[in-house]
């Protein structure tokens, strides 16, 4: 039976942004759906055999990139577009040069372009954060006036009857009802990009923007994934053994190879985790080595901070070391205290990742030339939580 019933306008109204977030999810699941980039095997005996399965042509799998290495940086960059989205798209690698993430310096000129051309001015993302900043914040007082209106309220009601329940007719605003993302469109004058007019050929900038890759992004699409062609800055390529030695090189400049090397230590961590599936991105905002996401930025946020922990197994190659590795010796109760509440306020568990360095003297010179040192190392997990007795009584 068909029902015929006409929907409230609140109804309507109530399910339009769970579509909305419904599509934007669907969205970035086309997106950023591939946990890897792919690459096409050379074996026409496997490139017949993958031909028969759902998942396309495997010729069209090929994700090679090409990426300079930038030793002053101890970085390497992709310079091309394309390439650049696939990295981002296909395991969330590298950051944007001129973005917090994502690459996407090229866009924003382009709108902020349109915009000019239009006649406005847009708004920096300082200038948006700042406005909804004090958008919250008057909501926030808007609440706290009505939580004590309906407060007084409430004792008039039960002074005037104690004998029944008190009748409160104050409306308490709440995030969903107060239309916090409604006023902040209204007051930055958002406007939708069909509205506005579009750049002619000249009139588009040139992309100022790279991919920058730490060395341990780098090395792992290189070695493990396969799907990045390293080259130098004089474009000369750079073989993978090449590459691992100047890692060490950039690492620790004028030193030589040693067990306790920067790199190598990050590399085991960074290996560890991106090999059992998760996302592996820098820390330093919240003053740790790695954040962990289970799929990617744009899915959830991070919900573990990771710091390498070097542990020595002989003391000696501790206390030889020239450059002394962070955290590997004795950690402050004041900095763990600090590290470890910064990650609490913002929802992340804090994790210590303790790297076992094993003793230099049961090292071949040989195994440093190669990433068979890593089967040396092991990694140990401990997973740290603040305490807060107001909120655990239960």
């Amino acid at each position: 039976m068909t029902d015929h019933r006409i929907k409230h306008p609140v109804e309507n109204q109530a399910a339009a942004p769970k579509v909305q977030r419904l599509n934007a999810r669907l969205e970035n699941e086309r997106k950023y759906g591939q946990t890897l980039p792919r690459v096409a095997p050379k074996s026409w005996v496997l490139r017949w055999l993958l031909s028969w399965n759902p998942f396309g042509n495997p010729s069209q799998w090929d994700d090679m990139v090409i990426g300079v290495l930038d030793p002053p940086s101890c970085s390497v960059w992709v310079y091309d577009e394309e390439q650049q989205m696939t990295l981002w798209r296909k395991g969330f690698f590298g950051k944007g040069s001129l973005s917090r993430s994502e690459p996407t310096w090229l866009k924003r000129e382009i709108n902020r372009l349109r915009v000019e051309k239009r006649g406005g001015k847009e708004l920096t993302a300082e200038e948006i954060t700042a406005k909804r900043r004090e958008i919250r914040k008057q909501f926030k007082q808007e609440r706290a006036n009505a939580i004590a209106a309906a407060e007084a309220e409430a004792e008039l009601s039960f002074a005037a009857n104690p004998e029944s329940n008190p009748t409160i007719t104050t409306v308490i605003p709440s995030a969903q009802t107060a239309g916090l993302q409604k006023k902040l469109q209204e007051t930055i004058g958002a406007h939708e990009s069909s509205l506005l007019p579009e750049l002619t050929e000249d009139e588009i900038p040139k992309n100022m923007e790279h991919l920058q890759l730490s060395l341990q992004e780098a090395f792992f699409l290189a070695w493990v994934v396969g799907c990045l062609d390293l080259r130098s800055a004089s474009g000369g390529p750079i073989t993978l053994q090449a590459f691992w030695a100047q890692c060490f090189e950039v690492s620790s400049p004028f030193l030589p190879k040693r067990i306790d090397n920067p790199f190598l230590v990050h590399y085991v961590a960074y290996h560890h985790f991106r090999s059992l599936g998760w996302v592996v991105k820098s820390g330093i905002k919240f003053c740790v080595d790695f954040l962990l996401y289970k799929r990617g930025p744009v899915f959830h946020h991070a919900e573990f901070a990771v710091m390498i922990v070097p542990v020595y197994e002989d003391e000696a190659d501790c206390a030889s070391s020239p450059n002394p590795l962070p955290n590997s010796g004795p950690i402050s109760w004041q900095w763990f205290t600090t590290v470890n509440r910064a990650n609490a306020q913002v929802m992340k568990t804090l994790v210590l990742a303790h790297v076992i360095i094993p003793p230099s003297r049961d090292i071949e010179p040989s195994l440093y030339d190669s990433p068979e040192i890593l089967s040396k190392f092991k990694v140990k997990e401990v997973l740290i939580r603040r305490f807060v007795a107001s909120r655990m009584r239960d």
